[in-house]
């Protein structure tokens, strides 16, 4: 019998096996499932579009930074077992704060169903995080998110984050990994394209494209580079209501944080959000012995795991016991 402090995650765990035991009793929907893609961007750059950076002498902002990872527990075909660790971080004159929060998803769905919502839960989980950390943030501090300035409906972020920041004045800035949908004239990958005309140092390309809350695009596009010993640029979306800002004043700030070795020119305390997300192997296992444990009290476990078995094994040929050894969904 496995012992694991479970408080928190009973709910969880009912839902589980709520979920899983209709689908055994009642069977899988194949019809598609309309999912809505982020819209592909195509411009021309324009030279004047590009702004100096500059490191600030000193900066005594306080900047936030919310992540969240997925780990597959179990899957098959058409359903999946996930865990969710939301994380945030904080960072001020060098001194950093964080903490994070788990939770059991169950979703149904084929992997491509799946991955988009999996994408949507993530979003939640970050934007319940940051609006709980609001009441510490104070104006002109920063709060940076992962991914793109989508906000309102399913898979985006919520809009009572973007108000809330508004209302407060905190400068909420979402910066991206990697944003593939962004291309120039002729079909190349824009922020590659943006980099190689680039002038020397750190720059900001404002703007790609301006927001549009009909298409809940809540900030202006923009690329940027804020480290000179970093040869990466990274996609940042100024909410609407910083346009009037000056940009430069705006953006150079997080030249202060991003010349950690280890954040690769992306701001360190993103950085951080995103390694404290991460979840050891050990705590994996344990928690996958937990959903097997509570499917075997509710009978459900022997016939999902035919189900396991006709989806995955191609992964345990490749040497992946478990489905978190060989990510996917």
């Amino acid at each position: 019998m496995v012992r694991l402090d479970i408080e928190g995650f009973q709910d969880d765990f009912d839902e589980m096996k709520k979920v899983l035991k209709n689908y055994i009793d009642n069977g899988h929907s194949v019809l598609p499932e309309k999912i809505q893609n982020e819209p592909s961007v195509a411009i021309k750059i324009d030279p004047i579009k590009f702004y100096p950076l500059k490191k600030m002498q000193t900066c005594d902002m306080q900047f936030y930074a919310v992540d969240c990872s997925t780990r597959t527990l179990k899957r098959a075909n058409n359903w999946g077992i996930y865990l969710f660790r939301v994380a945030y971080a904080t960072v001020r004159n060098r001194r950093i704060d964080w903490d994070f929060k788990e939770r059991i998803r169950t979703i149904r769905g084929d992997s491509y169903v799946r991955r988009k919502l999996q994408q949507e839960i993530r979003l939640q989980l970050e934007s319940e995080t940051a609006l709980g950390l609001l009441h510490n943030v104070e104006e002109s501090d920063y709060v940076l998110l992962d991914g793109a300035s989508y906000f309102g409906g399913e898979r985006k972020f919520d809009v009572l984050l973007f108000e809330k920041c508004k209302k407060k004045g905190i400068n909420l800035l979402n910066i991206s990994k990697q944003s593939p949908i962004l291309h120039d004239e002729k079909g190349r990958d824009l922020i590659a394209m943006i980099y190689r005309l680039a002038p020397i140092g750190c720059w900001v390309y404002y703007p790609v494209k301006k927001a549009n809350i009909h298409e809940h695009l809540y900030g202006h596009i923009s690329i940027m580079r804020l480290s000179g010993d970093s040869p990466r640029a990274f996609r940042c979306d100024i909410m609407s209501y910083l346009a009037d800002s000056d940009i430069t004043r705006l953006l150079s700030p997080l030249l202060t944080i991003s010349e950690d070795p280890r954040s690769l020119g992306y701001p360190v305390v993103l950085w951080l959000a995103h390694d404290f997300s991460g979840v050891s192997e050990t705590k994996l296992l344990l928690y996958h012995a937990c959903v097997e444990e509570e499917l075997s009290k509710a009978g459900l476990r022997e016939v999902l795991q035919q189900e396991e078995n006709a989806c995955n094994f191609a992964d345990e040929l490749h040497g992946a016991k478990y489905a978190f050894n060989k990510e996917r969904v």
